[in-house]
């Protein structure tokens, strides 16, 4: 786990300038449009298709990701997150990892649901500052059981913050993400981004007692750290986050603690030092309702429900 940074050390990290300015995404500019056949001339038309796919490009060149919506906890990332059917009245949800719950860490199989919270979030804006203190109602879902998620429902609605401080939720894409993807891990704790690619799919993730499935695993870019833990991963040509940061092997050990080791399908035991991981959160956004109600019920929830893993 990407464990929470906390009193005189993390401190002395960000007076030492551990928060670094906002890295910009890469956009992707895979081939030359418009070149002719090696000594022949360009005609009329060829120019013109060029021009037009060139034109293509620039159009669906993706907004560079920013730091507007996440926001830093005391130990962790996160971010204001909707889902795409979210109402501007609705009580607006923050999420971050299990891991970073201000009560402690839930056990294998534990899934908190609705418990009582009045917990601060700062709220950051595109550049990184700090522009308000948002705050928790409860905390209406937290688990560490085949995910590393919370969600804390806030007092203030969607539009009230968009009304508040001119900024809008991240959404939460529905869709699975692919392998091959530039993702970008924006993290409000430390006001810093990681840019990446997701490399592929964990089958199972093992850490300590904890286990994750179908996991994302980043390529080796995106060298998150300590405080980086409940980041929104951010999908650089939507905008749309499709996964939350959560871990990543420190030195090599298997399977333990700070060192989470991949297991596939067969029962193989892999162990990649130095390679970090998040988790899906397509599977979340069936299970939030109408007036962002957790509905562990609802048709194609993919969290876990109150003692699924005992």
């Amino acid at each position: 786990m990407k464990k929470p940074l906390v009193g005189a050390f993390a401190a002395a990290l960000l007076l030492a300038g551990a928060g670094a300015a906002p890295a910009v995404a890469q956009a992707d500019a895979a081939g030359t449009p418009g070149k002719a056949a090696p000594g022949k001339a360009a005609t009329g038309s060829e120019l013109g298709a060029g021009l037009d796919q060139l034109l293509g490009k620039a159009k669906k060149k993706p907004k560079a990701v920013d730091f507007a919506g996440t926001v830093a906890l005391s130990n962790c990332s996160g971010s204001v997150v909707r889902t795409p059917d979210a109402e501007p009245g609705d009580p607006a949800l923050v999420m971050s990892n299990g891991h970073c719950l201000d009560g402690g860490m839930p056990g294998p199989g534990e899934v908190l649901v609705d418990q009582p919270s009045s917990r601060t979030f700062d709220l950051l804006d595109a550049s990184g500052a700090e522009v308000g203190t948002l705050k928790a109602s409860k905390l209406a879902y937290g688990t560490m059981t085949d995910t590393d998620v919370s969600l804390y429902e806030l007092t203030d609605t969607y539009e009230q913050i968009e009304s508040d401080y001119g900024i809008k939720a991240l959404e939460l894409n529905a869709e699975r993400p692919t392998a091959g993807t530039a993702i970008t891990v924006v993290s409000g704790y430390w006001k810093k981004t990681y840019s990446c690619d997701i490399d592929g799919f964990v089958h199972t993730l093992k850490e300590g007692d904890w286990t994750w499935k179908d996991s994302v695993r980043y390529t080796d870019a995106c060298k998150t750290i300590g405080g980086t833990s409940g980041s929104p991963v951010v999908d650089d040509a939507t905008g749309k986050v499709v996964a939350v940061n959560n871990t990543g092997n420190e030195s090599g050990e298997e399977c333990t603690v700070n060192n989470p080791c991949e297991v596939d399908e067969n029962g193989k035991v892999t162990v990649r030092q130095g390679i970090n991981y998040g988790q899906q959160t397509y599977q979340m956004v069936p299970c939030v309702g109408t007036g962002s109600k957790i509905d562990l019920d609802a048709e194609g929830c993919g969290l876990p429900k109150p003692g699924a893993g005992k």
